[in-house]
């Protein structure tokens, strides 16, 4: 789960990181008003979305007075904002950050990701700020500083200088940058936080260290733990899909194509697709509908692939062990006669009760194309997409 930079600022100041003053509004008279709350001479209005790159998109700027505030805010509200993140689709505009504008003398990158190779978090940092960090290690690859933390010992002091000395910070500077960045280790850790990003860490005229920008993500699995983290999420910001998918307990990302995908396991979800795209077609979504599914849940997927008015065929592969493929026919039936399923339906089963399954749906007389093997649903499944767009 993604949350704002503001949400992500406030949180990341309560471990004691160095966050310039602002305000959140939700309209142009509320921004006006937020500047003179803040004080000072220059502002910086930000669209609040969950991407990066709003800076180049035209989401952030340096306003100074209440008018110019009000003026650009206007234009934001209710506007969808286009990144090279979000896709064509954009992010909508509800809330803007107003905040006091710095004098930055330097900008540094932190980051702070779980590193699945080591298995431990790893500490991701460079003196070259406000470079995504894609671009800064393909054009800048030396000048990135990488640290895992030993999760016995947590992230030590002499560590955090280390890395700060790395960064070619001035002495004084040491001890300040070494507080953000075990602070921003305690967030993770005790969060269940899966990214922070500080892009940029800046340094001030006056030599103080602040997050000009922040990022959290968090680890979904682990939100019943944190009641305070899962009230900060955005509906507006996400896929309607994905969201809805989420809150009945199903695995689900949208993708481009048009061939709708139904498969239980993350492996076997991943084979299908490749299978998909080998054969010449496009898969739709990722969507894993998990161990012991009941005809009900198989009834909801469908559901929800159709929800994506791209789909022009859907897939289901089922491998049974937990799952038996008796309750996955008898969900397939239930979806025609609920769902209305107007795109063809090919569907492949193996394992627990096949033979049960298969029956089930002979018997149904039912529209639905079967096959034995995962090669032969692909090809039949891409198959139906080209008869469908010819026809």
């Amino acid at each position: 789960m993604d949350i704002h930079e503001y949400q992500a600022k406030e949180i990341l100041a309560r471990f004691g990181v160095r966050v310039p003053r602002g305000g959140l509004a939700y309209s142009p008279e509320q921004a006006a008003y937020r500047s003179h709350e803040i004080g000072g001479n220059r502002w910086v209005v930000k669209a609040q979305v969950h991407s990066g790159g709003r800076g180049e998109a035209g989401g952030v700027k340096l306003c100074g007075s209440d008018s110019e505030i009000r003026e650009y805010s206007s234009a934001l509200f209710g506007r969808k904002l286009v990144t090279r993140q979000t896709g064509g689709a954009g992010k909508l505009i509800g809330r803007v950050y107003v905040e006091e504008a710095l004098d930055i003398r330097q900008e540094l990158y932190l980051g702070l990701v779980l590193d699945r190779t080591s298995e431990r978090i790893m500490v991701v940092a460079s003196a070259q700020g406000g470079m995504e960090i894609e671009e800064l290690s393909e054009e800048h690859p030396d000048a990135i500083l990488r640290m895992t933390i030993d999760p016995a010992t947590g992230f030590l002091e002499f560590q955090a200088r280390e890395l700060a000395f790395g960064l070619g910070l001035q002495s004084g500077q040491v001890a300040e940058a070494a507080k953000i960045f075990r602070a921003c280790y305690r967030a993770f850790r005790d969060l269940d936080v899966t990214m922070v990003e500080i892009n940029p860490l800046v340094v001030t005229g006056d030599g103080h260290l602040v997050a000009l920008d922040a990022k959290m993500s968090f680890d979904d699995n682990a939100l019943f733990r944190h009641q305070e983290i899962s009230e900060l999420r955005d509906m507006s910001q996400e896929n309607p899909v994905e969201a809805r998918a989420a809150d009945r307990g199903l695995s689900y990302v949208s993708l481009e194509g048009n061939i709708g995908c139904m498969i239980n396991g993350a492996g076997l979800a991943m084979a299908t697709m490749d299978m998909i795209k080998l054969k010449g077609g496009a898969p739709a979504n990722f969507l894993d509908i998990g161990g012991g599914a009941s005809p009900d849940r198989v009834l909801t997927a469908f559901r929800t692939v159709l929800a994506d008015p791209k789909v022009e065929a859907i897939l289901v592969n089922i491998f049974a062990g937990i799952n038996r493929c008796d309750w996955i026919a008898e969900g397939v039936v239930q979806a025609f006669t609920k769902a209305e399923i107007k795109v063809p339906v090919v569907v492949r089963l193996s394992g627990t009760n096949v033979e049960q399954g298969k029956q089930i749906l002979a018997d149904s007389k039912l529209p639905i194309a079967t096959a034995d093997t995962l090669a032969e649903a692909a090809e039949k499944a891409v198959a139906a997409v080209a008869a469908r767009q010819a026809a």
